[in-house]
């Protein structure tokens, strides 16, 4: 390594160290440390009846000291990624879709942290491409920006992969529960009743679901409109079918075990349409080896000794 090259190292490196201490000195200035509005609130509500412990939420702090010094900064950091990404609508959604509480300030610093995490990893790989290869510094900045938005944009992608995964998994289990409701209905129980058995003779995603509508039902709410809350949190056109049904058998009085097993049939032979959907992707995709890999082998084979004859006898 030349010395010009340790030079621009240190003057980079420097330059850095610059920036981030003038960066936490503006964000150190008494114009951007206002007081909230808790803060502000806090001296006329100090004498208040505390609020009983069963009610409060448990927020416990993380990081200590260095959390609650870098907890204004990721906060803000927090605004600006959500400022920048949108979708606050869509995120919330994906969240109850998840089965995650809709935090959607938690989510954003989620994404503030892996953004972190990769611009972390760029930045390593960017010095080793500078100590190895003597990188240029643009392209390096360049890298470590591309890295910080690939995590950003990463959390957001395996919240999706979270929705989807617990959207499967449910209807896996819808089948089953559907055949449970309509047994405890035909023998005897109410929707209330039958609901409260299936929840605690099953485990899963979608009993969790219904536990949480019985769990409305019995906070105050009618039973339709708790278990299309249900429809609203999950999103399935299938489950939305299901709820459907219920609420016009509970509403009007039809035979709620015969719509639970119509229900349950509806759900199978549409998990059977899409096992053999995929089935037939797979299969397209199993060609590709074929022809690209194993037939342009076999016709090597095939013509190989064809022409090795041939430059023999010429």
């Amino acid at each position: 390594m030349t010395p010009f090259t340790s030079l621009s190292i240190t003057g980079a490196a420097c330059g850095l160290l610059l920036g981030v201490g003038l960066l936490l000195i503006y964000l150190g200035l008494p114009a951007r440390r206002q007081p909230g509005l808790i803060e502000r609130l806090a001296p006329y509500v100090r004498d208040a009846t505390p609020m009983s412990r069963l009610l409060a939420r448990s927020q416990p702090r993380r990081g200590g000291a260095a959390g609650a010094m870098l907890q204004p900064l990721v906060r803000d950091l927090a605004a600006r990624v959500d400022r920048m990404m949108g979708g606050s609508a869509s995120v919330r959604r994906r969240l109850q879709r998840a089965g995650l509480p809709p935090d959607l300030e938690g989510f954003r610093t989620e994404q503030v942290f892996w953004g972190a995490v990769g611009g972390l990893a760029g930045t390593g790989l960017g010095l080793a491409a500078i100590v190895s290869r003597g990188a240029a510094i643009l392209p390096v900045i360049a890298m470590v920006v591309c890295s910080a938005l690939a995590g950003i944009v990463g959390r957001d992608q395996w919240l999706s992969r979270q929705a989807r995964l617990r959207d499967q998994r449910m209807l896996t289990e819808f089948p089953t529960v559907a055949e449970l409701l309509a047994l405890a209905v035909s023998a005897g129980e109410g929707a209330t009743g039958a609901l409260d058995r299936v929840c605690r003779l099953s485990r899963g995603e979608l009993s969790g679901e219904l536990a949480r509508c019985l769990a409305d039902a019995r906070a105050g709410a009618n039973l339709p409109t708790a278990l299309q809350g249900l429809a609203d949190r999950t999103g399935l056109v299938s489950l939305a079918r299901f709820v459907d049904g219920m609420v016009i058998a509970v509403e009007r009085g039809t035979p709620l075990a015969d719509v639970l097993r119509a229900q349950a049939q509806d759900v199978r032979e549409s998990s059977r349409r899409a096992i053999m959907e995929a089935g037939g992707r797979k299969e397209i995709g199993m060609m590709v080896p074929v022809v690209f890999l194993i037939l342009p082998i076999t016709v090597l084979f095939a013509v190989y000794p064809g022409f090795a004859l041939l430059r023999l006898v010429t």
